[in-house]
Formats: C-alpha cells, structure tokens, sequence
C-alpha cells in the first residue's frame, strides 16, 4: 500500500521535488498554501490563520497522512486524534524532547520521532568560535572606541594554548571540538560514556565530574541537550567555580544555566563575557535585564538558522524514508525517555 507523506511545514520546492524524486513509490503531499508562510530562512514554526474550508481540507490532510515531515504547529495539542494514521515523524530540529514529553505524544501514540541532529552542528560551532574570537580579540574596546570616535591602541590574546571546556560531546560538540582544535586550543569535556577517546578531545570527564573541569577553562561551551538531569545544571556554585575572566557560550538551551546568577557574574566582573543563542525564556521580554549587560552576545536562537539547513534536512528525510520503508534502521531516532 503506497505510504503518504504530509510535508507540515515550509520547505522549498525543489527539495519537495528531490523527495519525490529519490522515492517516487511514495505520495508527498505539499500544500504550502495551507501552512504558514516562513519569516526567515529554514523557518519551520510559521503559523497560518486558515478559512473554514481551508482548515477542512487541512484535516483530511492530516487524517491521511502515514508519515509527517515536521510536527504541525497549528495542531500541537490535537495532532495525535488528528493524525491517527501516522506511524512517524521527522523533526526539523534537533532539541525536540522535551516538546515531544510536554505534548505527551510518547504515552498517547506509538509514533516513531526522528531529529535533526547533526543538521545545526557545523553553525553552531562556528557561533562558538566566532564567539571565542570576539571576546578574545576585545570587540567590546573596538565597538566602544567606535561609538566615541576615539582612536587609542589597545591589547587583546590569541586562542592557541587557552583551554574550552565543552558539556556535552554530541554532534555539536564535537564539531566545536574539532573547529577549536584548528586554533590550537587545549579542549576538555563531558561525556557519560569516557572509556572511549573522542577525537580532538584532550582530556574526558565524567558527566557527574563537571565540578573538576570548571576552573580549568578559559571558554565553557553548553552544548548538552535540555533533560531533567541537566536543567539548572550550571548553579550559581558552579558559575563562581569557573575563573575570573572566563566566557561562558550556551547553544544548549536556556534552562540548563541559572540566568539570574549568570548576569551577576557579567556585571560584577567574575566573567569576560557571554554568548548567548538561548536563553531562559523566548522571545526575550524587554524589560529582561539582559539586554542591558553590555559584556552578552545575544543571536536570538538563530545561530544554528543557516541557508543549508533544508537541504540538509531533506537529506536525512530521505535516507530515513528509505529505511522506514525497507523495515532497516533509521538515523537520529528519539529515545523518548532520554529526551535525545
């Protein structure tokens, strides 16, 4: 029986055209004109106000459907009696545990849940770097002298020899292991598995030993997924056990860190800096006092956001779609109860 697949969010035509192309014994159903309209590049979380008869045909859609590219953002809370034909979804992002344990949808389907991993690990790692740079080259002296138009030499270092303490050694870690390792950094991080060498990787520590790995960094990079055992993971203890002058980059997500304990370490002088991609509640409100901290990078959860994303994505969709279909393994399946 010819499986179909229900394209949930936008995706440009010509990878609606690969698909078709690279497993034509199924039906791709894409109808961009009944989902949002995408704001930005590789904008999946667009959302659309559908006449009536629009919102009809978008429920036979979904009733139809075996296989959604994407979850459906106009129908969160409903999407498990809506869609009660799927079998399997694949995500645009790569952090969707816990979205997936808030939607409750592991306890009411039996759907399967592919991410994105490895899609956002190559631009993030280049935020982290970019990041390292700026702090490590004084941007903040370059931007102040050329706000007051003042011209006065000043100092700043180099990354070779400072060390990067990366939590969490998935796919973007790894990845800002391996860009760090080109600028002859010293690098250390966690991982709960350190019987095995990871590569570009000086030294492992246990995910239990993070305390011993803190005062040793010059750079922390927070690249580990969002689960009960790491939420509030770096405590005001712990930012306080990093040394005086170290910049912290979070591309993990916002609830990993203590915000508050964060920013009274940036103004009081404990840390050089901050960079930011995510922070503890999104959109930032106005009147978040981070705004005002002159010494943050703040990228608005977009530092993964790259013109290759969907091409990428539609790669991994692919290679799955063709394991789905021939019962053999599939690529980046969520352990829902990891939440990774």
């Amino acid at each position: 029986m010819t499986q179909t697949v229900l394209i949930a969010s936008y995706l440009e035509p010509e990878y609606v055209e690969r698909i078709r192309q690279a497993v034509p014994q199924v039906e791709v159903i894409y109808r961009p004109d009944l989902i949002g309209k995408p704001d930005f590049i590789a904008d999946h979380d667009a959302i659309i106000e559908r006449t009536p008869e629009q919102e009809a045909e978008w429920k036979e859609l979904l009733a139809k459907a075996d296989i959604l590219f994407d979850f459906d953002h106009t129908h969160t809370q409903d999407l498990p009696e809506l869609a009660h034909n799927v079998k399997w979804i694949q995500a645009t992002s790569a952090g969707i545990g816990q979205f997936v344990h808030r939607m409750g949808y592991a306890e009411k389907t039996d759907w399967i849940f592919t991410t994105a991993s490895g899609v956002h690990a190559r631009p993030l790692a280049e935020f982290c770097i970019m990041s390292m740079i700026m702090f490590a080259k004084n941007y903040l002296q370059m931007e102040k002298a050329k706000a007051d138009r003042t011209w006065q030499r000043f100092g700043n270092t180099e990354l070779a020899g400072k060390t990067v303490g990366i939590i969490g050694l998935g796919r973007i870690g790894r990845d800002v292991a391996t860009v760090c390792k080109f600028f002859d950094m010293t690098v250390i991080g966690t991982r709960r598995d350190i019987t095995q060498t990871v590569d570009n990787v000086d030294t492992l520590y246990a995910s239990n030993d993070i305390d011993s790995l803190l005062p040793l960094v010059d750079y922390l990079v927070l690249a580990t997924p969002h689960t009960p055992e790491t939420e509030g993971l770096m405590t005001a203890e712990r930012i306080r056990l990093l040394k005086q002058g170290t910049v912290i980059i979070n591309v993990a997500r916002g609830a990993v860190i203590d915000q508050p304990a964060m920013i009274d370490a940036l103004l009081d002088g404990h840390l050089l800096g901050a960079a930011l991609d995510v922070v503890a509640v999104e959109p930032m409100p106005e009147d978040d006092p981070l705004w005002d901290v002159p010494n943050v990078i703040i990228s608005q959860h977009s530092a993964s956001t790259a013109d290759t994303e969907n091409s990428k994505i539609t790669d991994i969709f692919i290679e799955n779609l063709k394991a789905y279909l021939n019962d053999e393994p599939m690529r980046n399946v969520l352990d829902a109860k990891l939440m990774y």
